[in-house]
C-alpha cells in the first residue's frame, strides 16, 4: 500500500481544498508503455460519469470519521477534481489521519484508487 506525499494540515481548519488528477494505474496513456512505477505513463480517468468521494479517518483505525464529496472540473476526461473539507471534519485531535478516494458510478459500480492520501494534522496555537 502506498501513500500520495503527506499532506500538512491544522485542526479545526476548513481549507485548503485538495486538488486531486485521478490517473488509472492499469491504463497507459496513448502512446506510451505503461510503467507502474511512474504515473505519468498512467491515462487520466474519465470522471463525466461518477461522483467522488474521500473518506477519512484516523491512521490505523478502521472508523471512518467523514466522508466529502469531491468537486469534478470541465472537461471531466482530465481526471481534475478538488475535495472542499466538510465544516467540523478537521476538528481532531493532532495527529496523522488518510484518506481513501473512491469513485461510485451511476450503474453502481465502485472504482478505488488504490494509493491512499496521508494527512499530518497538528493542533492549533
Amino acid at each position: 500500500m502506498a501513500y500520495y506525499p503527506t499532506i500538512g494540515l491544522v485542526a479545526g481548519d476548513d481549507k485548503p481544498e485538495i486538488n486531486l488528477v485521478l490517473r488509472d494505474a492499469n491504463t497507459a496513456v496513448s502512446g506510451m508503455v505503461l510503467d507502474p512505477d511512474d504515473s505519468t505513463t498512467w491515462a487520466l480517468i474519465d470522471i463525466s460519469d461518477p461522483t467522488i468521494y474521500v473518506k477519512f479517518r484516523k491512521l490505523g483505525e478502521t472508523t471512518i470519521l467523514d466522508t466529502m464529496t469531491c468537486v469534478k472540473e470541465a472537461p471531466y476526461t482530465d481526471g481534475a477534481c478538488y475535495m472542499p473539507w466538510n465544516l467540523t471534519t478537521l476538528d481532531v485531535a493532532a495527529g496523522t489521519y488518510e484518506g481513501e478516494i473512491e469513485l461510485v458510478y451511476s450503474d453502481g459500480r465502485v472504482m478505488t484508487i488504490f494509493d491512499k492520501l496521508k494527512f499530518k494534522v497538528r493542533g492549533e496555537f
